[in-house]
């Protein structure tokens, strides 16, 4: 099988970590393997050992694995000798440098290990739980597995195995036997049904075993990368041993960002795009620890390309948005990295002994400056301190709850239908076949109905239930597209279908309301889609791969669905892009789309080998998962994509295609909202009228009424401009009675003004700034009670301030009086509260602040 994306369709993986990640459903026993065995290379990206990455000699975060499969076909009898033979026979390893590990109970594996092949006894070594017995984090399967090591020889290390040395007795080989069945306490509580075989081999562990390379480094795989950054950085390598492990890290990250590129993950502050944009920033950061300031990730992509587009063509197609995304990455971090550097190493000099680098300090830099926390963590350890990582946590709680609580009840939501009677069903009757492509309505046996996770007798009416037949017209939900709605009738009674999902992955289930007679399982019965509701999801999912091509002729190639819904009403597309697509752009794309549309060419869907489907073009839409076989969807002679859904016979039965909003969902990914068909000529009708009585109510065309609009906004200016000035003007006749009636006098020193005048506060504030701005006036207070309101306005001349007196401290006092506050400023405050019978009271306590500021400070 060829490798996967590093993009799984597992919505419970970031990415793609291992080999057996593909082979997850057949592993697990939700879907049927189509075959017995199966071997591939797979990409694969961790970060689980990042900060080993440079240090050790054998560690990366992209890698490829080599790994061979069994479904229920060969296990440890067969597996082993055969991993053996092709070490020492086909590889040509000396069996005498050669150690095997076994779970310490696997005497079975042992006695393999010794029975079969040449390894020496004394070199079969048995380990414990956490070295050597695999399972997911979580109940399901699990079992022990054996790993084979290489001894480099005692340059590397000391002598006694792989539990004494790591570096010298290198791992090149995992083999996991899943053979059983782990309880949610993490207890070994019985065997599976059907044995696999899952194994493991790093590329670059044997490439640096077969070439004698002292690391991974010095492969033909990543050799090529580290002289590219010696002549980037100016740094040679082997010369200083904190030099070497930041050329290590450069080399290792670059070949990680163009490979997660490549597969369509963006940087971005969430999941997987945050993955990205942590070790990019972090090779940034090692590329400044050398000395260099300029451009590294551009010419380190380039050799990743060079290194692997014959094995990976994709990476040669894409080579210029790689280089774009990557290259605005580091551009955009660049211009941040040396301030937060700054900030954060004057914090850490300001530690004192035994003390952890600030919660909220870390989060601002991660906040304002894009530090990832790993990189503040590397800085802090480089300083000898350590960073509260639990206050850190805390802050990023409080920013995330919201997303990562709806992403858990999904998961949740999801985990509940997964019951064991749900597999019983798929086991014994294999997948339920979907006659929906060419027909709303069929017939089929009801298999089952469940409650929760109780298989039920009979359903009666007003009950709902979950309701499984062997075959069904009904649409369940995937692929974004929401699923069919509609009825079931039988013999004994009828039901409404609300909604239809895919509780594993080749079952369908009906969720049904029952409302008349009553439901039994076993019995034949009738289905009907709600045909008119079909028909409007399926304009709006032939139209999702329309504006899909539309979007990629206009923006670029790189375009790819990052999400989608597909629902009766509307239709929603995420995907990627660097930029918010400007509005002839997105003009251009509804043109083009609609162009189409016009044409009536054909939809055709057909089901292919994926090889042949690659061939021809075909791209993969977002959270699908595809076999051998896949479903070709092609909209006319434009556009193929891979497609499970329900789609339309030809274009123009779309009709028409409205993009009604547009806008960004998170960095580096945009949505599109549209409507089609009778929806979005409603909404232009919609439109047009609102149009029409806008161009009504300024008596004009609505072909005038821009330009009827413009001349409106020019006259509303002027007339606020001439408003403007008239009440300037009725603020200084304002301010020339208000002088009179002040609470001080010329004894008070510098002249004061604190007086009463009860008109709204955006007058008062007009006229206390003409009184301070008279000669000789330092210090104004006015107070009103207009309005039901207690207000109060400060205004300070600037040789106040500059002698210590603020605006907001003069009528801090007087605010609380009246059971209000106020804003802070220096030159002007403005506070208020409901106490309106208090207006005098906090006048006079405004006056007592001004003459004792004015004793304290003489103007």
């Amino acid at each position: 099988m060829p490798s996967s994306s590093l993009i799984p369709h597992d919505p419970s993986l970031l990415l793609t970590a291992a080999g057996m990640v593909q082979f997850k459903p057949y592993m697990l026993g939700d879907e049927v393997a189509p075959y017995s065995r199966a071997a591939s290379i797979q990409k694969c990206f961790r970060t689980t050992d990042i900060d080993r990455i440079g240090v050790t000699d054998r560690h990366f975060t992209f890698f490829e694995m080599l790994g061979n499969f069994s479904f229920g076909d060969y296990f440890k009898a067969e597996a082993i000798p055969w991993a053996w033979e092709l070490v020492t026979e086909v590889w040509g390893l000396d069996p005498a440098l050669l150690w095997v590990t076994v779970f310490e109970t696997d005497a079975e594996a042992a006695e393999i290990w010794s029975d079969s092949t040449e390894v020496d006894q004394s070199r079969i070594v048995r380990m414990g739980k956490e070295d050597n017995f695999w399972d997911m984090g979580a109940a399901g399967p699990c079992g022990p597995c054996s790993e084979i090591y290489f001894d480099r020889g005692p340059e590397y290390g000391e002598d006694g195995g792989p539990a004494v040395s790591e570096d010298r007795y290198v791992e090149l080989w995992n083999l996991v036997f899943m053979q059983n069945v782990m309880d949610t306490d993490g207890q070994v509580v019985g065997d599976l049904p059907r044995r696999n075989i899952d194994t493991g081999a790093g590329l670059d562990r044997v490439a640096m075993v077969l070439q004698g390379a002292p690391s991974v480094f010095e492969t033909d795989l990543a050799l090529p990368l580290l002289e590219r950054a010696q002549a980037i950085t100016g740094v040679t390598y082997h010369q200083d041993p904190a030099s070497d492990i930041s050329l290590r890290v450069l080399a290792d990250h670059a070949r990680a960002v163009t490979f997660l590129i490549a597969d369509g993950v963006f940087p971005t502050n969430e999941d997987r795009g945050y993955v990205l944009r942590r070790i990019l920033r972090r090779a940034v950061r090692h590329a400044r620890l050398l000395g260099t300031e300029g451009d590294v990730m551009g010419p380190l992509v380039e050799t990743t390309i060079e290194i692997f587009e014959s094995a990976y063509p994709e990476l040669n197609s894409s080579s210029d948005f790689i280089l774009e995304v990557a290259t605005r990455e580091e551009m955009a971090f660049s211009r941040t990295l040396a301030s937060g550097l700054e900030m954060l190493d004057a914090e850490l000099a300001g530690l004192s002994a035994g003390n952890a680098l600030a919660g909220d300090v870390a989060f601002k830099l991660h906040d304002t400056f894009g530090f990832p926390i790993d990189l503040t963590r590397e800085v802090a350890s480089e300083h000898g301190q350590q960073v509260d990582q639990a206050a850190f946590d805390a802050a990023m709680e409080e920013q995330r709850e919201r997303g990562r609580e709806a992403a858990r009840k999904g998961r949740q939501s999801d985990e509940t239908t997964e019951v064991p009677a749900l597999r019983e069903i798929l086991d014994e009757h294999g997948p339920t076949r979907f006659t929906g492509y060419g027909s709303t309505v069929g017939s089929g046996t009801v298999l089952a109905i469940l409650k929760g996770a109780v298989p039920l007798a009979g359903l009666e009416a007003g009950e709902s239930a979950e309701l499984i037949a062997d075959t069904t017209p009904f649409y369940g939900e995937a692929g974004g597209q929401v699923g069919d709605t509609g009825e079931i009738t039988m013999q004994s009674g009828r039901a409404r279908v609300v909604d239809t999902t895919h509780p594993l992955p080749d079952l369908v289930s009906h969720r049904v309301e029952v409302v008349e007679g009553h439901l039994v399982p076993g019995q034949e019965a009738n289905f009907a889609v709600d045909a008119e509701r079909r028909n409007q999801i399926r304009r709006n999912h032939t139209a999702t791969h329309v504006l899909h091509w539309a979007l990629r002729e206009v923006l670029g190639d790189h375009v790819k669905q990052a999400g989608s819904l597909v629902a009766p009403e509307r239709l929603r597309f995420d995907f990627n892009h660097f930029s918010a697509p400007t509005p002839d752009e997105l003009r251009a794309v509804e043109e083009l789309a609609n162009s189409k549309l016009l044409t009536n060419q054909p939809v055709r869907a057909f089901e292919t080998g994926r090889d042949y489907a690659e061939e021809i073009g075909a791209i993969a839409f977002f959270g699908d998962k595809y076999g051998d076989v896949v479903r070709v969807l092609e909209a006319g002679d434009f556009s193929r994509e891979l497609c499970g859904g329900t789609h339309v016979d030809a274009l123009g039965e779309i009709g028409l295609i409205r993009i009604v909003s547009e806008g960004s969902i998170g960095s580096n990914t945009r949505r599109i909202e549209a409507m089609t068909g009778g929806a979005a000529i409603a909404d232009l009708v919609k439109q047009e009228m609102l149009l029409k009585d806008a161009a009504a109510l300024v008596k004009a065309n609505p072909a005038d009424l821009p330009s009827k609009i413009e001349k409106l906004i020019g006259e509303q200016k002027k007339s606020e401009e001439a408003i403007r000035e008239m009440r300037r003007r009725f603020a200084v006749s304002l301010a020339e009675v208000v002088a009179k009636t002040s609470l001080t006098g010329e004894a008070d020193g510098a002249r004061a003004v604190v007086a009463r005048l009860d008109e709204p506060v955006e007058l008062l504030r007009e006229v206390a700034m003409v009184l301070r701005d008279r000669d000789n006036v330092d210090i104004v207070v006015l107070g009103s009670s207009a309005r039901e309101k207690a207000s109060l306005v400060s205004a300070v001349s600037t040789r106040a301030q500059d002698a210590g007196i603020s605006a907001s401290g003069i009528i801090a006092g007087a605010a609380k009086a009246l059971g209000g506050g106020g804003g802070k400023g220096a030159e002007l405050a403005i506070a208020g509260g409901p106490k309106v019978l208090e207006i005098e009271t906090a006048l006079d306590l405004a006056l007592t602040e001004v003459r004792g500021a004015l004793a304290k400070t003489p103007l």
